[in-house]
Protein backbone atom coordinates (compact mmCIF):
# COMPACT_ATOMS: atom_id res chain seq x y z
CA UNK A 1 0.00 0.00 0.00
CA UNK A 2 1.36 3.39 -1.04
CA UNK A 3 -0.23 6.39 0.62
CA UNK A 4 0.30 9.69 2.39
CA UNK A 5 -2.84 9.36 4.53
CA UNK A 6 -4.98 6.59 5.97
CA UNK A 7 -8.16 5.50 4.27
CA UNK A 8 -10.64 8.22 5.18
CA UNK A 9 -12.86 5.72 7.00
CA UNK A 10 -9.95 4.67 9.19
CA UNK A 11 -9.22 6.87 12.23
CA UNK A 12 -5.73 8.36 12.17
CA UNK A 13 -5.73 9.53 15.79
CA UNK A 14 -7.99 8.84 18.73
CA UNK A 15 -9.24 12.06 20.35
CA UNK A 16 -7.58 11.42 23.72
CA UNK A 17 -4.41 10.28 21.94
CA UNK A 18 -4.34 13.50 19.90
CA UNK A 19 -4.85 15.67 22.97
CA UNK A 20 -1.93 13.95 24.69
CA UNK A 21 0.31 14.23 21.62
CA UNK A 22 -0.39 17.96 21.21
CA UNK A 23 0.03 18.81 24.89
CA UNK A 24 -3.18 20.82 24.62
CA UNK A 25 -6.58 20.82 26.28
CA UNK A 26 -9.85 19.81 24.63
CA UNK A 27 -12.70 22.23 24.05
CA UNK A 28 -15.51 20.02 22.81
CA UNK A 29 -15.51 16.54 21.26
CA UNK A 30 -15.48 15.79 17.52
CA UNK A 31 -18.56 14.18 15.99
CA UNK A 32 -16.48 12.30 13.40
CA UNK A 33 -13.21 10.39 13.39
CA UNK A 34 -9.93 12.26 12.95
CA UNK A 35 -8.57 11.03 9.61
CA UNK A 36 -6.11 13.72 8.53
CA UNK A 37 -4.50 17.13 9.01
CA UNK A 38 -4.52 20.31 6.95
CA UNK A 39 -2.90 23.73 7.28
CA UNK A 40 -4.87 25.30 4.42
CA UNK A 41 -8.60 25.72 4.99
CA UNK A 42 -9.21 25.45 1.23
CA UNK A 43 -7.76 21.93 1.25
CA UNK A 44 -9.90 20.54 4.08
CA UNK A 45 -11.32 17.05 3.66
CA UNK A 46 -13.99 15.67 6.01
CA UNK A 47 -12.27 14.34 9.13
CA UNK A 48 -9.23 16.63 8.95
CA UNK A 49 -7.84 18.54 11.90
CA UNK A 50 -7.25 22.11 10.78
CA UNK A 51 -4.01 23.53 12.21
CA UNK A 52 -4.36 27.30 12.61
CA UNK A 53 -0.78 28.44 12.06
CA UNK A 54 0.41 32.02 12.35
CA UNK A 55 2.45 32.20 9.14
CA UNK A 56 2.09 34.61 6.21
CA UNK A 57 -1.56 34.77 7.20
CA UNK A 58 -3.13 33.95 10.55
CA UNK A 59 -4.82 30.59 10.27
CA UNK A 60 -7.17 31.50 13.12
CA UNK A 61 -9.04 33.72 10.65
CA UNK A 62 -10.02 30.59 8.72
CA UNK A 63 -11.06 28.20 11.50
CA UNK A 64 -14.74 28.76 10.81
CA UNK A 65 -14.21 28.10 7.09
CA UNK A 66 -12.39 24.88 7.94
CA UNK A 67 -15.35 23.61 9.94
CA UNK A 68 -17.69 24.58 7.11
CA UNK A 69 -15.51 22.42 4.86
CA UNK A 70 -15.92 19.36 7.07
CA UNK A 71 -13.07 19.59 9.58
CA UNK A 72 -13.38 17.23 12.55
CA UNK A 73 -11.49 19.60 14.84
CA UNK A 74 -9.12 22.56 14.88
CA UNK A 75 -5.81 23.11 16.63
CA UNK A 76 -5.89 26.70 17.93
CA UNK A 77 -4.09 29.03 20.32
CA UNK A 78 -5.46 29.33 23.86
CA UNK A 79 -6.75 32.87 23.26
CA UNK A 80 -8.79 31.98 20.17
CA UNK A 81 -12.42 33.12 20.51
CA UNK A 82 -14.88 30.38 19.56
CA UNK A 83 -17.31 31.32 16.77
CA UNK A 84 -20.74 30.04 15.82
CA UNK A 85 -20.26 26.95 13.68
CA UNK A 86 -16.97 25.91 15.28
CA UNK A 87 -16.63 22.29 16.29
CA UNK A 88 -14.16 20.57 18.61
CA UNK A 89 -11.03 22.56 19.42
CA UNK A 90 -7.63 21.61 20.79
CA UNK A 91 -6.27 24.64 22.60
CA UNK A 92 -2.47 24.94 22.81
CA UNK A 93 0.04 27.63 23.65
CA UNK A 94 1.59 27.54 20.16
CA UNK A 95 0.04 25.72 17.19
CA UNK A 96 3.33 25.28 15.31
CA UNK A 97 5.03 23.72 18.34
CA UNK A 98 1.97 21.52 18.87
CA UNK A 99 2.11 20.34 15.24
CA UNK A 100 5.74 19.36 15.72
CA UNK A 101 4.85 17.55 18.95
CA UNK A 102 2.14 15.60 17.14
CA UNK A 103 4.71 14.73 14.46
CA UNK A 104 7.12 13.46 17.12
CA UNK A 105 4.36 11.36 18.65
CA UNK A 106 3.49 9.90 15.23
CA UNK A 107 7.11 8.92 14.71
CA UNK A 108 7.37 7.44 18.23
CA UNK A 109 4.30 5.23 17.85
CA UNK A 110 5.66 3.31 14.84
CA UNK A 111 6.39 -0.37 15.43
CA UNK A 112 10.01 -1.25 16.30
CA UNK A 113 10.50 -2.97 12.95
CA UNK A 114 9.21 -0.02 10.91
CA UNK A 115 11.82 1.81 8.87
CA UNK A 116 12.07 5.51 8.04
CA UNK A 117 13.98 6.85 5.04
CA UNK A 118 14.94 10.51 4.52
CA UNK A 119 16.39 12.09 1.39
CA UNK A 120 17.99 15.45 0.70
CA UNK A 121 20.05 17.01 -2.07
CA UNK A 122 20.25 20.13 -4.19
CA UNK A 123 18.15 18.63 -6.98
CA UNK A 124 15.97 15.58 -7.55
CA UNK A 125 14.62 15.24 -4.00
CA UNK A 126 10.95 15.07 -4.86
CA UNK A 127 11.34 12.70 -7.79
CA UNK A 128 13.53 10.44 -5.66
CA UNK A 129 10.97 10.63 -2.85
CA UNK A 130 8.39 9.42 -5.36
CA UNK A 131 10.68 6.57 -6.42
CA UNK A 132 11.27 5.63 -2.78
CA UNK A 133 7.54 5.68 -2.13
CA UNK A 134 6.88 3.38 -5.10
CA UNK A 135 9.75 1.05 -4.22
CA UNK A 136 8.82 0.62 -0.57
CA UNK A 137 5.12 0.69 -1.42
CA UNK A 138 5.62 -2.61 -3.24
CA UNK A 139 6.93 -4.13 0.01
CA UNK A 140 4.43 -2.94 2.63
CA UNK A 141 2.33 -0.04 3.97
CA UNK A 142 4.25 3.08 2.99
CA UNK A 143 3.70 6.70 3.92
CA UNK A 144 5.01 9.75 2.03
CA UNK A 145 3.73 13.17 1.08
CA UNK A 146 2.14 13.57 -2.34
CA UNK A 147 3.81 16.94 -2.78
CA UNK A 148 7.15 18.53 -2.02
CA UNK A 149 6.50 18.92 1.72
CA UNK A 150 10.14 19.27 2.69
CA UNK A 151 10.33 22.36 4.90
CA UNK A 152 9.63 23.40 8.49
CA UNK A 153 5.87 23.08 7.90
CA UNK A 154 5.70 20.23 5.41
CA UNK A 155 7.80 17.75 7.37
CA UNK A 156 5.87 17.90 10.68
CA UNK A 157 2.60 17.90 8.72
CA UNK A 158 3.66 14.74 6.88
CA UNK A 159 4.66 13.15 10.17
CA UNK A 160 1.32 14.04 11.77
CA UNK A 161 -0.47 12.38 8.85
CA UNK A 162 1.50 9.13 9.21
CA UNK A 163 -0.66 6.13 10.22
CA UNK A 164 0.47 4.07 13.19
CA UNK A 165 0.70 0.90 11.08
CA UNK A 166 3.15 2.42 8.60
CA UNK A 167 5.90 -0.05 7.72
CA UNK A 168 8.01 2.38 5.68
CA UNK A 169 8.02 6.16 6.11
CA UNK A 170 9.61 8.29 3.37
CA UNK A 171 10.51 11.94 3.96
CA UNK A 172 12.07 14.65 1.82
CA UNK A 173 14.16 17.26 3.68
CA UNK A 174 14.98 20.61 2.13
CA UNK A 175 16.80 23.72 3.20
CA UNK A 176 17.91 27.17 2.13
CA UNK A 177 19.99 27.98 5.24
CA UNK A 178 22.33 26.09 7.55
CA UNK A 179 20.66 24.43 10.52
CA UNK A 180 17.31 23.74 8.89
CA UNK A 181 17.92 20.09 8.00
CA UNK A 182 19.41 19.40 11.45
CA UNK A 183 16.07 20.25 13.04
CA UNK A 184 14.00 18.32 10.50
CA UNK A 185 16.07 15.14 10.67
CA UNK A 186 15.74 15.04 14.45
CA UNK A 187 11.98 15.08 14.00
CA UNK A 188 12.06 12.32 11.38
CA UNK A 189 14.78 10.13 13.00
CA UNK A 190 15.57 8.15 9.83
CA UNK A 191 17.06 4.67 9.66
CA UNK A 192 18.38 5.53 6.17
CA UNK A 193 19.61 9.02 5.22
CA UNK A 194 20.37 9.82 1.56
CA UNK A 195 22.30 12.78 0.14
CA UNK A 196 21.75 12.80 -3.62
CA UNK A 197 24.05 15.66 -4.63
CA UNK A 198 25.52 19.01 -3.67
CA UNK A 199 25.05 21.77 -6.26
CA UNK A 200 25.30 25.58 -6.17
CA UNK A 201 21.70 26.07 -5.02
CA UNK A 202 20.96 28.84 -2.46
CA UNK A 203 24.58 29.87 -2.95
CA UNK A 204 23.68 33.37 -1.85
CA UNK A 205 23.18 32.00 1.67
CA UNK A 206 26.52 30.16 1.83
CA UNK A 207 30.20 30.94 1.34
CA UNK A 208 30.59 28.10 -1.17
CA UNK A 209 29.60 24.56 -2.09
CA UNK A 210 31.54 23.18 0.85
CA UNK A 211 29.16 24.91 3.25
CA UNK A 212 26.20 23.61 1.23
CA UNK A 213 27.62 20.10 1.61
CA UNK A 214 27.88 20.62 5.37
CA UNK A 215 24.24 21.76 5.47
CA UNK A 216 23.09 18.70 3.51
CA UNK A 217 25.15 16.46 5.80
CA UNK A 218 23.07 17.67 8.75
CA UNK A 219 20.67 14.90 7.74
CA UNK A 220 22.98 12.40 9.45
CA UNK A 221 22.47 14.05 12.84
CA UNK A 222 19.07 12.40 13.16
CA UNK A 223 20.12 8.89 12.15
CA UNK A 224 18.98 6.07 14.38
CA UNK A 225 21.81 4.11 16.09
CA UNK A 226 21.62 1.32 13.50
CA UNK A 227 21.20 3.79 10.63
CA UNK A 228 22.73 3.80 7.16
CA UNK A 229 24.08 6.79 5.25
CA UNK A 230 23.78 6.64 1.45
CA UNK A 231 26.08 8.92 -0.56
CA UNK A 232 26.75 9.71 -4.20
CA UNK A 233 30.13 8.12 -4.89
CA UNK A 234 30.72 10.41 -7.88
CA UNK A 235 30.11 13.64 -5.99
CA UNK A 236 33.11 15.97 -5.77
CA UNK A 237 32.07 16.41 -2.13
CA UNK A 238 32.01 12.68 -1.38
CA UNK A 239 35.02 12.67 0.96
CA UNK A 240 33.65 15.60 2.92
CA UNK A 241 30.22 13.98 3.25
CA UNK A 242 31.68 10.59 4.15
CA UNK A 243 33.78 12.12 6.93
CA UNK A 244 30.73 13.80 8.44
CA UNK A 245 28.57 10.69 8.05
CA UNK A 246 31.19 8.56 9.76
CA UNK A 247 30.65 10.57 12.92
CA UNK A 248 27.00 9.47 13.02
CA UNK A 249 26.92 5.93 11.65
CA UNK A 250 29.11 2.90 11.16
CA UNK A 251 27.56 1.97 7.82
CA UNK A 252 27.95 4.00 4.65
CA UNK A 253 26.71 2.83 1.25
CA UNK A 254 27.31 4.52 -2.08
CA UNK A 255 25.55 4.82 -5.43
CA UNK A 256 26.92 6.02 -8.74
CA UNK A 257 29.09 4.87 -11.61
CA UNK A 258 30.70 1.45 -11.71
CA UNK A 259 34.05 3.25 -11.99
CA UNK A 260 33.56 4.78 -8.55
CA UNK A 261 33.22 1.31 -7.01
CA UNK A 262 29.72 2.18 -5.77
CA UNK A 263 27.61 -0.37 -3.91
CA UNK A 264 24.69 0.51 -6.17
CA UNK A 265 26.52 0.78 -9.48
CA UNK A 266 25.10 2.12 -12.75
CA UNK A 267 26.38 0.00 -15.64
CA UNK A 268 24.25 1.39 -18.44
CA UNK A 269 21.19 3.60 -18.94
CA UNK A 270 19.40 5.73 -21.49
CA UNK A 271 18.07 3.00 -23.77
CA UNK A 272 14.42 3.40 -24.65
CA UNK A 273 12.08 1.55 -22.31
CA UNK A 274 10.07 -1.39 -23.62
CA UNK A 275 7.09 -0.81 -25.94
CA UNK A 276 8.41 2.62 -26.84
CA UNK A 277 7.11 4.09 -23.60
CA UNK A 278 8.79 7.23 -22.20
CA UNK A 279 11.71 6.53 -19.91
CA UNK A 280 14.78 4.35 -20.01
CA UNK A 281 16.11 0.90 -19.36
CA UNK A 282 18.77 0.61 -16.67
CA UNK A 283 21.44 -2.00 -16.05
CA UNK A 284 22.79 -1.84 -12.51
CA UNK A 285 24.40 -3.92 -9.78
CA UNK A 286 23.37 -4.12 -6.12
CA UNK A 287 24.92 -5.86 -3.09
CA UNK A 288 22.03 -8.25 -2.40
CA UNK A 289 21.08 -9.32 -5.91
CA UNK A 290 24.00 -8.61 -8.22
CA UNK A 291 23.40 -7.47 -11.79
CA UNK A 292 19.84 -6.61 -12.76
CA UNK A 293 17.86 -4.74 -15.42
CA UNK A 294 14.86 -2.56 -14.74
CA UNK A 295 13.08 0.39 -16.34
CA UNK A 296 11.90 3.76 -15.16
CA UNK A 297 9.38 6.07 -16.78
CA UNK A 298 11.71 9.04 -16.29
CA UNK A 299 14.43 10.44 -18.53
CA UNK A 300 17.99 11.54 -17.81
CA UNK A 301 21.15 9.96 -16.45
CA UNK A 302 20.78 11.95 -13.22
CA UNK A 303 17.38 10.35 -12.66
CA UNK A 304 18.81 6.91 -13.39
CA UNK A 305 21.46 7.53 -10.74
CA UNK A 306 18.85 8.66 -8.24
CA UNK A 307 16.87 5.47 -8.87
CA UNK A 308 19.97 3.63 -7.67
CA UNK A 309 19.80 5.57 -4.40
CA UNK A 310 16.15 4.58 -3.96
CA UNK A 311 16.84 0.89 -4.55
CA UNK A 312 19.98 0.98 -2.42
CA UNK A 313 17.78 2.21 0.45
CA UNK A 314 15.62 -0.88 -0.07
CA UNK A 315 18.77 -3.01 0.00
CA UNK A 316 19.96 -1.25 3.17
CA UNK A 317 16.87 -2.33 5.14
CA UNK A 318 16.86 -5.88 3.78
CA UNK A 319 14.03 -5.40 1.28
CA UNK A 320 13.51 -7.21 -2.03
CA UNK A 321 15.38 -4.98 -4.48
CA UNK A 322 14.15 -6.74 -7.62
CA UNK A 323 10.53 -6.46 -6.56
CA UNK A 324 11.02 -2.81 -5.61
CA UNK A 325 12.65 -2.06 -8.97
CA UNK A 326 9.59 -3.27 -10.86
CA UNK A 327 7.51 -0.56 -9.19
CA UNK A 328 9.71 2.20 -10.62
CA UNK A 329 8.24 1.71 -14.09
CA UNK A 330 5.02 3.29 -12.81
CA UNK A 331 6.56 6.51 -11.40
CA UNK A 332 5.64 9.24 -13.86
CA UNK A 333 7.20 12.71 -13.90
CA UNK A 334 5.11 15.20 -11.96
CA UNK A 335 4.03 18.68 -12.96
CA UNK A 336 7.01 21.03 -13.12
CA UNK A 337 9.51 18.19 -12.73
CA UNK A 338 9.96 16.80 -16.20
CA UNK A 339 6.32 16.21 -17.14
CA UNK A 340 5.98 15.75 -20.89
CA UNK A 341 2.97 17.18 -22.66
CA UNK A 342 2.08 16.79 -26.33
CA UNK A 343 0.70 20.04 -27.74
CA UNK A 344 -1.34 19.89 -30.98
CA UNK A 345 -0.12 22.23 -33.71
CA UNK A 346 -0.71 22.40 -37.42
CA UNK A 347 0.52 19.23 -39.16
CA UNK A 348 1.50 17.49 -35.90
CA UNK A 349 2.54 18.09 -32.32
CA UNK A 350 5.08 19.92 -30.18
CA UNK A 351 6.61 18.21 -27.14
CA UNK A 352 6.54 20.46 -24.06
CA UNK A 353 8.88 19.42 -21.23
CA UNK A 354 7.74 21.12 -18.04
CA UNK A 355 10.71 21.63 -15.69
CA UNK A 356 9.32 24.84 -14.28
CA UNK A 357 9.18 23.91 -10.59
CA UNK A 358 12.69 25.06 -9.66
CA UNK A 359 16.25 25.44 -10.90
CA UNK A 360 19.89 25.76 -9.97
CA UNK A 361 22.94 25.56 -12.26
CA UNK A 362 23.34 21.80 -11.80
CA UNK A 363 19.71 20.88 -12.33
CA UNK A 364 19.45 23.31 -15.24
CA UNK A 365 22.39 21.71 -17.04
CA UNK A 366 21.00 18.22 -16.42
CA UNK A 367 17.58 19.24 -17.74
CA UNK A 368 19.11 20.70 -20.91
CA UNK A 369 21.10 17.54 -21.57
CA UNK A 370 18.05 15.37 -20.96
CA UNK A 371 15.88 17.50 -23.25
CA UNK A 372 18.49 17.12 -25.99
CA UNK A 373 18.16 13.33 -25.77
CA UNK A 374 14.49 13.50 -26.74
CA UNK A 375 15.41 14.37 -30.31
CA UNK A 376 17.11 11.02 -30.88
CA UNK A 377 18.56 10.86 -34.39
CA UNK A 378 15.88 12.96 -36.05
CA UNK A 379 16.11 16.66 -36.75
CA UNK A 380 13.58 18.04 -34.27
CA UNK A 381 14.38 21.55 -33.10
CA UNK A 382 15.20 22.00 -29.42
CA UNK A 383 13.94 25.26 -27.94
CA UNK A 384 14.56 26.42 -24.37
CA UNK A 385 12.55 28.90 -22.34
CA UNK A 386 14.64 29.74 -19.28
CA UNK A 387 13.95 31.90 -16.24
CA UNK A 388 16.27 33.23 -13.56
CA UNK A 389 18.02 30.85 -11.17
CA UNK A 390 17.68 32.64 -7.86
CA UNK A 391 19.63 32.80 -4.56
CA UNK A 392 23.03 32.46 -6.24
CA UNK A 393 24.59 35.49 -4.59
CA UNK A 394 27.51 37.30 -6.15
CA UNK A 395 28.10 34.47 -8.64
CA UNK A 396 24.64 34.73 -10.15
CA UNK A 397 25.54 36.39 -13.45
CA UNK A 398 28.62 34.20 -13.87
CA UNK A 399 26.63 30.99 -13.33
CA UNK A 400 23.93 32.08 -15.76
CA UNK A 401 26.49 32.90 -18.46
CA UNK A 402 28.15 29.55 -17.80
CA UNK A 403 25.13 27.69 -19.17
CA UNK A 404 26.14 28.78 -22.68
CA UNK A 405 28.62 25.91 -22.95
CA UNK A 406 25.99 23.34 -21.96
CA UNK A 407 23.56 24.84 -24.47
CA UNK A 408 26.20 24.66 -27.20
CA UNK A 409 27.09 21.04 -26.39
CA UNK A 410 23.40 20.08 -26.47
CA UNK A 411 22.94 21.61 -29.90
CA UNK A 412 20.08 23.84 -28.77
CA UNK A 413 18.42 25.71 -31.63
CA UNK A 414 16.77 28.65 -29.87
CA UNK A 415 16.75 30.13 -26.37
CA UNK A 416 14.03 32.36 -24.97
CA UNK A 417 14.94 33.93 -21.64
CA UNK A 418 13.27 36.01 -18.96
CA UNK A 419 14.57 37.89 -15.94
CA UNK A 420 17.53 40.11 -15.16
CA UNK A 421 19.90 37.22 -14.43
CA UNK A 422 19.04 35.33 -17.61
CA UNK A 423 19.84 38.45 -19.61
CA UNK A 424 23.50 37.62 -18.94
CA UNK A 425 23.10 34.21 -20.56
CA UNK A 426 21.09 35.62 -23.46
CA UNK A 427 23.85 38.11 -24.25
CA UNK A 428 26.46 35.33 -24.10
CA UNK A 429 24.68 33.28 -26.77
CA UNK A 430 25.52 33.52 -30.46
CA UNK A 431 22.98 35.44 -32.52
CA UNK A 432 21.54 32.35 -34.23
CA UNK A 433 20.49 30.90 -30.86
CA UNK A 434 18.76 34.00 -29.53
CA UNK A 435 15.00 33.75 -29.54
CA UNK A 436 13.89 36.65 -27.37
CA UNK A 437 14.52 38.06 -23.88
CA UNK A 438 11.77 39.54 -21.72
CA UNK A 439 11.54 40.87 -18.19
CA UNK A 440 8.64 38.54 -17.31
CA UNK A 441 8.04 34.92 -18.26
CA UNK A 442 4.55 35.54 -19.63
CA UNK A 443 5.93 38.14 -22.04
CA UNK A 444 7.62 35.25 -23.85
CA UNK A 445 4.35 33.49 -24.64
CA UNK A 446 3.47 35.27 -27.88
CA UNK A 447 7.02 35.13 -29.34
CA UNK A 448 7.23 31.42 -28.55
CA UNK A 449 3.79 30.72 -30.06
CA UNK A 450 4.90 32.50 -33.20
CA UNK A 451 8.02 30.33 -33.37
CA UNK A 452 6.76 26.83 -32.56
CA UNK A 453 6.17 24.37 -35.38
CA UNK A 454 5.36 20.69 -35.51
CA UNK A 455 8.14 18.40 -34.35
CA UNK A 456 9.70 20.96 -31.98
CA UNK A 457 10.76 20.13 -28.43
CA UNK A 458 10.45 23.02 -25.96
CA UNK A 459 11.76 22.78 -22.40
CA UNK A 460 10.71 25.37 -19.80
CA UNK A 461 12.74 25.80 -16.60
CA UNK A 462 13.55 28.35 -13.92
CA UNK A 463 13.43 28.99 -10.19
CA UNK A 464 10.03 29.23 -8.55
CA UNK A 465 10.37 32.98 -8.21
CA UNK A 466 10.87 33.37 -11.95
CA UNK A 467 7.27 32.19 -12.54
CA UNK A 468 8.03 29.91 -15.48
CA UNK A 469 5.03 27.83 -14.46
CA UNK A 470 2.84 30.68 -15.72
CA UNK A 471 4.44 30.33 -19.15
CA UNK A 472 3.74 26.59 -19.14
CA UNK A 473 0.12 27.29 -18.18
CA UNK A 474 -0.13 29.79 -21.03
CA UNK A 475 1.17 27.29 -23.57
CA UNK A 476 -1.19 24.56 -22.36
CA UNK A 477 -4.16 26.91 -22.34
CA UNK A 478 -3.46 28.16 -25.87
CA UNK A 479 -3.27 24.69 -27.35
CA UNK A 480 -6.32 23.51 -25.42
CA UNK A 481 -8.44 26.25 -27.00
CA UNK A 482 -11.60 25.49 -28.97
CA UNK A 483 -9.91 26.22 -32.28
CA UNK A 484 -7.72 23.17 -31.64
Amino acid sequence: MDTDAPTKSTPLWGWDELIAASGGRPDGTPTQAVTGFAINSREISPGDVFVALRDKRDGHDFVNSAFAGGAAAALVDEQYQRQDGDGALVRVSDTFVALEDIGRAARARLAPDARVIAVTGSAGKTTTKDMLRASFGSLGPTHAADRSFNNHLGVPLTLARMPADTRYGVFELGMSHAGEIAHLTRLVRPHVAIVLNVLPAHLGNFAGEGEIADAKAEIFQGLEPDGVAILNGDSPHFDRLRKIATGHTAQIMTFGSAESGADGALIDCGQRARDGKPGQKILAEFPSCGMMTYQIALAGRHTAENSLAALLAVDAVGGDVQRAAMALAEVAPSSGRGERISLPVEHGTVLLIDESYNANPGSMAAAIRTAAQTRGNDKRRLILALGDMLELGDRGLELHRGLADTIDAAGVDLVFASGAQMAALFEALPEHRRGQWAARSTDLLEPILATLQYGDVIMVKGSNGSAMGALVAGLKQHYAGPER
